[in-house]
């Protein structure tokens, strides 16, 4: 069985690799490449955009023209950018894969929405390695998150819009929710000045923005006398590509629901 994927955002940083990866997976065929309608790229063929040779594929400007031609879309474009694509692809009865983060309520609404009507992966992270590590932060925080203080650090490249990455939200909450505690009520966004001695109830986060750091996270939990630190270093955004075919690859066998890399990775 050959599964048809469509990428948005198919003229940009992710969506030239996961184009790539595409080409490589054996049982996929790229059949669809979308760009925003001012791009100065619809209309060139993506894998000349791409650098990729025989793809033959035009980059087109609207979902609702070629959602006919596509088992699942994969979209890592702007927030600003998802909710409509959501809207198109759930009118044209196309499935999602959604890693574009920094979403605001209003989009995150719309993709349950439309996950009652579609299957949909939407997860922070598409990597394997970095949903390993979700996993064994369940774990390190169920044995010591209530007796230590608690600390994220993350870095990415200086032209990343969202932060804290959408990854270390995730982190954040899986602490949160292991140790019983709402994120929203214990995050402290960075620190400056002279503050009190620090509250272990607290989640720190600490945001870095420079060169060309692809994605860098690191969570810490630390106690008197000794701490356990769980990271994850990307050296190529290929793994996040490759993890978002995976996910379309698992997801063209669902017809509706709201799923995430976990459930694809089958680490529930």
């Amino acid at each position: 069985m050959t599964v048809r994927i469509g990428v948005c955002g198919a003229a940009g940083r992710m969506g030239k690799v996961i184009l790539e990866v595409c080409k490589e997976t054996e049982g996929v065929e790229i059949t669809a490449a979308i760009e925003h309608p001012d791009s100065p790229y619809v209309g060139l063929d993506a894998g000349a955009v791409a650098g990729i040779n025989n793809l033959n594929v035009k980059i087109t400007d609207s979902i609702k023209n070629i959602a006919n031609e596509v088992d699942v879309m994969i979209d890592f474009t702007l927030a600003t950018s998802i909710v409509k694509n959501i809207k198109e692809c759930e009118s044209s009865n196309c499935r999602m894969v959604i890693g574009t983060t920094g979403l605001n309520d209003e989009a995150q609404k719309n993709i349950q929405s439309a996950a009652k009507n579609i299957a949909i992966v939407f997860a922070p992270n598409m990597s394997v390695g970095v949903n390993l590590c979700f996993k064994l932060l369940e774990t390190a925080a169920s044995v010591i998150g209530k007796e230590a203080d608690t600390e994220i650090v993350e870095a990415h490249h200086r032209d990343k819009k969202d932060a804290p990455s959408g990854t270390a939200i995730r982190m954040g909450e899986i602490v949160a929710e292991k140790t019983e505690r709402d994120l929203k009520d214990c995050a402290i966004y960075g620190r400056e000045g002279i503050s009190s001695t620090r509250d272990k109830n607290t989640i720190g986060f600490e945001t870095i923005r420079a060169g060309d750091i692809i994605g860098d996270h690191t969570v810490i939990f630390a106690t008197a006398g000794e701490r356990v630190e769980i990271s994850h270093k990307a050296t190529s955004r290929k793994n996040f590509a490759s993890g978002a075919v995976r996910a379309a690859l698992w997801l063209s066998e669902k017809e509706t629901g709201l799923f995430d890399m976990q459930d694809v990775l089958n680490l529930k």
